[in-house]
């Protein structure tokens, strides 16, 4: 006796027997975008999402991150275990994530500081997928404050160029302002799925 499946997958077929074939769909899709000064986008869209913005030279990375950090009262901050070491400012407690920090720490700490991937200008998209200066996931869903530094080579235009610079099997996290939700009437919540407070830092 035929099971359920093999009965309505025949009865589909049956009433498609007499159907010409589906037309082929001509597909194209824009793998990249003349969007200007990908930067200035990067830092506009960013901003839109209620993030806070900082556009520095190379040099001056770490003094931004004093200023950053000094303003917030932040002292005990969370690092990859590659954060780069000028990154790692004075008068702040670096809480390095080898052996694999707890939950109870990382909710403990005053945030966390990572680099990224890539990011994508034309929606403000921050892209991490654990490589260098980036830590795994909890790094940067648990603490209440995250601290991101983008280098402007790290900035593409639209998705499909990103998609492009990543590896589809690593962990990725794209990240579109601080976390924040809304309910049925619209009440915006911030912070259930990850940081409140996103501060990022474009480097070039």
């Amino acid at each position: 006796m035929a099971d359920a499946r093999s009965v309505v997958m025949g009865r589909i077929r049956r009433a498609l027997a007499d159907r010409p074939a589906a037309p082929e769909i001509p597909r194209s899709y824009d793998r990249s975008r003349p969007l200007g000064d990908l930067v200035e986008l990067a830092a506009e869209r960013i901003a839109d999402y209620r993030a806070e913005v900082h556009q520095v030279g190379v040099d001056e990375v770490p003094a931004k991150i004093a200023e950053l950090l000094a303003e917030r009262g932040a002292r005990r901050m969370v690092g990859p275990v590659d954060l780069p070491a000028d990154w790692k400012v004075d008068g702040v407690e670096w809480l390095g994530d080898s052996p694999p920090l707890s939950i109870d720490q990382l909710d403990g700490a005053d945030g966390v500081l990572t680099g990224c991937a890539v990011t994508i200008a034309e929606t403000g998209t921050i892209v991490l997928d654990g490589g260098e200066a980036q830590g795994r996931r909890a790094l940067t869903l648990v603490p209440d404050y995250h601290l991101c530094v983008v280098r402007t080579d790290q900035i593409v235009g639209i998705v499909p160029e990103a998609l492009a610079r990543l590896e589809p099997t690593r962990p990725l996290t794209f990240i579109s302002g601080p976390s924040a939700t809304s309910d049925i009437e619209l009440d915006r919540v911030e912070g259930v799925h990850g940081p409140r407070t996103l501060h990022v830092i474009i480097a070039g």
